[in-house]
């Protein structure tokens, strides 16, 4: 369950909750525990995909369409 709202220091970064409860999911999971693997690799293996799909939302929304030009 997300903890980013609970008692957490403000790191000022956009998304900032949903990074540090990534992180902790990454740290945490039997991937890293278990199999001595690093936090990255497990990323890239799938665990945690929730909360990285919700990072990558966040981040995307910070992205305004207004400073999008479109050539023509």
């Amino acid at each position: 369950m997300p903890k980013y709202y609970e008692d957490k220091e403000e790191d000022g970064r956009a998304c900032g909750g949903v990074r540090e409860d990534l992180r902790q999911c990454l740290l945490e999971s039997p991937c890293v525990l278990q199999e001595n693997k690093s936090p990255k690799q497990c990323l890239r293996e799938g665990h945690c995909r929730s909360l990285q799909m919700t990072f990558f939302a966040c981040k995307r929304s910070m992205v305004s369409v207004r400073g999008v030009f479109v050539a023509r």
